[in-house]
């Protein structure tokens, strides 16, 4: 019957099914679950009845004992070839090879029958063991084909060898165990010696299955229960050649149950289902073997060698078996030990190459090129490094993904190569940041390898289109006696490429002695900041704020000043840009907030309206804890919330997320004023006028000098004033240093100014002595 024949007897049964039978899809499954079940059930009583006639001795029980192995070997191999049928791909090897297995395991069966029933005696012919032997050797490919067997054909073979070590290994002591003694033994037959090898056989592939069953990932079960098949097999082919040895053993023994029973479980292991990584992508990393795993081919070996000792004759010589099983075994573990060091070899390589090279762009790494870097150094030659850091990458990260990044990074990486070419060695040290070494007689300058490289890093058209420019700043070291170390000349590099990106980006700068004395002093400075809020060497002094009417202080400015311990006192502009660079501009507001409550707490009493305005950084504006830090400030100093000011730039308001609007409002909500500091500067802009709870707008200074010989900038301040009110903003002009620039904002109507005309910065003391 046809295909297309089945499909419409299929069709028409279901049509003509009434509706509570199952589902037409399902049929083919019933069936064949029906049919498992059946075969299933037939082989156990044949098993059951094989087991009744040998345990009673009943007549025929040798030929009961052959059919019986054939009928379950015959079932094993439909089992396994129905389980190749359903099973992905990457197992049909598996059980396609273990049906091979079961159907030879059948024809040796039945070639034995035959042979016994025609001659007489134990059928030990060489088809019968080629028969036999075939199946083992089929058994042992289907365990190297295992989902969990190793991948590399190296791995298959030292999995093979240890099983081959193992068994060999056990010849000997099984020599001893069993056949020590057995002077009928007739051993000079071939035939006869070959089945007395398959113990041996059996133990290789249990070996096997161990080894590749178990440490990667959990076992999978069908290996559990071929590992139960083997190791009956083992025991049946041991009781079995040690009776034929002692000539006890006659066909239709009750130890020939055994191997049926062991087919038995070969079929049963088809009715698992197939592990869920056996799809050929599982790529997690195997996990270390045991130590048993790694020494189980070496532990039997010196039983071995104990029981060659034990198995020597009065002249000296071991039997003939045991001298060619040790004679293999040192074969074995000769070729064992050349593929261990052969896999050694490769290991050393392949850890030199991930210890020493980039994963992603596949340059030097950062320790290669230490290492290069210092043996050219040693070697006296003259030496120049050009240190690279891409411009703007963390953007291009945070606008695409790290994955296109990575893309972007691997195609940079191959430019640089290009451009570099045999004129150099090109590394990665690590996100994006490349050297190159120049050693020997340059055949061109670091300054012309250096433009080579900006050339090459000119974006495409492509990169153009999508917003993506790379460039790279560049600063190149030479060197020179200034040098102790190789690290003295990578740290000169790193100073010329700080001042490459300082002068712009895509571009290069060369180290030079001021450039150098120039960063030391900086990293100095850095240092001595860190220690200078711990050592209380950071103070206050505080600029009046007055009524342009009254002349009246109304308010205070909080400005920090440093009294190093070395170079004096020294202004904000000189140390509080490296505070915001290094992010120890967060403690030093702190301390700010802090001091200038208290200060502000000592003059209430004779200048109770006067408030105390602090600056703040962008950094703490975006920290969750600045209102718990404003609000512990003033209950520490008893200062009414009402009476401190919050004085923010534009950059850091424009730059301000809806978080930090959010924290805005509820520090206004704490009565804390909140002032737009030099307002007129880079960003300013009405709409975010509409969204920050401002109460006071300052005007810059810029503007207020240039009062009274500039029309514009008078124009400015009066508009600026007007859109103040607008919004109902307090308007303070900064930087009032003249009568004339005095009478200029008082005639504008800025109800309140900040000025050396009204009070240079000073002590607290000075916070409420009016204006004349």
């Amino acid at each position: 019957m046809s295909p297309q024949d089945v499909s419409r007897a299929v069709a028409v049964s279901t049509a003509s099914a009434p509706p509570t039978r199952p589902d037409p899809a399902d049929r083919p499954a019933f069936a064949t679950s029906r049919t498992a079940r059946g075969g299933l059930i037939a082989v156990g009583v044949v098993l059951v009845v094989e087991a009744c006639w040998l345990v009673a001795a009943l007549p025929g029980a040798a030929l009961v004992s052959d059919i019986g192995g054939m009928l379950v070997a015959g079932w094993a191999t439909l089992a396994c070839v129905g389980a190749a049928c359903r099973h992905p791909v990457p197992l049909r090897r598996f059980w396609t090879l273990l049906a091979v297995t079961m159907a030879l395991a059948a024809l040796g069966r039945a070639i034995w029958t035959t042979q016994r029933l025609v001659g007489g005696d134990l059928p030990h012919t060489p088809l019968v063991g080629v028969v036999f032997t075939a199946g083992i050797l089929t058994g042992t490919a289907a365990l190297l084909s295992s989902p969990s067997a190793p991948r590399s054909a190296v791995g298959r073979a030292r999995t093979l060898l240890d099983g081959m070590i193992v068994a060999l290994a056990l010849v000997p002591i099984g020599w001893v165990l069993v056949f020590r003694g057995v002077a009928a033994a007739e051993l000079a037959d071939p035939a006869r010696t070959l089945g007395l090898l398959y113990p041996m056989f059996d133990l290789m592939q249990l070996t096997i299955l161990v080894a590749v069953a178990g440490p990667a990932r959990p076992m999978w079960r069908p290996m559990s229960v071929l590992a139960a098949s083997l190791t009956l097999r083992v025991v049946a082919d041991v009781v079995y050649v040690s009776l034929v040895v002692r000539a006890d053993y006659a066909a239709g023994h009750p130890i020939d149950l055994c191997w049926p029973l062991s087919y038995l479980l070969i079929g049963l292991a088809t009715r698992n289902p197939p592990p869920p990584d056996c799809d050929g992508t599982d790529d997690a990393e195997s996990p270390l073997p045991p130590w048993w795993r790694v020494a189980l081919p070496y532990l039997p070996v010196g039983g071995a060698i104990i029981a060659v000792v034990l198995t020597r004759r009065p002249s000296g010589q071991a039997p003939q078996l045991v001298f060619v099983t040790m004679m293999a075994l040192l074969a074995a573990l000769a070729v064992r030990q050349g593929l261990a060091a052969n896999e050694n070899l490769r290991l050393v390589a392949r850890l030199r190459r991930l210890a020493y090279g980039d994963q992603l762009t596949g340059l030097p790494n950062r320790l290669l090129f230490n290492r290069r870097l210092r043996l050219a150094l040693r070697d006296g030659r003259p030496v120049a490094v050009l240190l690279l850091d891409l411009d703007g990458f963390k953007q291009v990260n945070d606008r695409f993904g790290h994955a296109t990044g990575d893309t972007l990074l691997t195609g940079l990486a191959a430019r640089m190569r290009a451009a570099v070419s045999d004129d150099g060695i090109i590394a990665r040290l690590g996100g994006d940041e490349f050297a190159v070494l120049v050693d020997g007689e340059r055949p061109v300058s670091p300054e012309r390898l250096a433009e080579r490289l900006l050339d090459a890093l000119r974006p495409s058209g492509d990169e153009e289109d999508v917003g993506v420019h790379p460039s790279a700043s560049i600063g190149i070291a030479e060197y020179g006696p200034q040098h102790a170390s190789h690290t003295d000349l990578l740290r000169d590099a790193d100073i010329a490429m700080y001042a490459a990106k300082a002068a712009g980006k895509s571009a290069y700068r060369t180290c030079t002695p001021a450039l150098r004395e120039s960063a030391v002093s900086r990293a100095e400075l850095i240092a001595d900041l860190r220690r200078a809020v711990d050592e209380e060497q950071l103070h206050l002094e505080f600029q009046p704020i007055v009524d342009l009417c009254t002349g009246a202080v109304r308010s205070a400015e909080a400005l920090v000043r440093w009294r190093h311990p070395r170079l004096g006192m020294l202004p904000p502009a000189r140390f509080l840009p490296l505070a915001e660079e290094t992010g120890l501009i967060l403690p030093i507001d702190r301390w700010v907030i802090h001091e200038a409550c208290r200060a502000a707490a000592t003059w209430r009493g004779r200048a109770p309206e006067a408030t105390v305005a602090v600056n703040i950084a962008a950094a703490h504006l975006r920290r969750p804890d600045l209102i718990a830090t404003v609000t512990a400030a003033t209950s520490a100093a008893g200062l009414a919330p009402r009476a401190l000011t919050l004085e923010l730039t534009e950059s850091a308001l424009i730059e301000g997320t809806d978080a930090v609007l959010e924290r805005l409002h509820q520090i206004r909500e704490l009565g804390i004023r909140i002032a737009i500091d030099d307002f007129g500067t880079g960003y300013s802009s009405l709409s975010y006028l509409h969204r920050i709870p401002a109460t006071e707008l300052k005007i810059d200074r810029s503007f207020v000098a240039r009062l009274g010989a500039d029309d514009r900038a008078y124009a400015t301040v009066e508009m600026i004033t007007r859109l103040a009110g607008a919004f109902d903003l307090t308007v303070v002009a900064e930087g009032v240093e003249t009568e004339r620039q005095h009478e200029a904002v008082t005639a504008i109507g800025c109800p309140r100014g900040q000025g050396y005309l009204y009070g240079r910065p000073d002590g607290p003391a000075m916070v409420g002595q009016n204006r004349a």
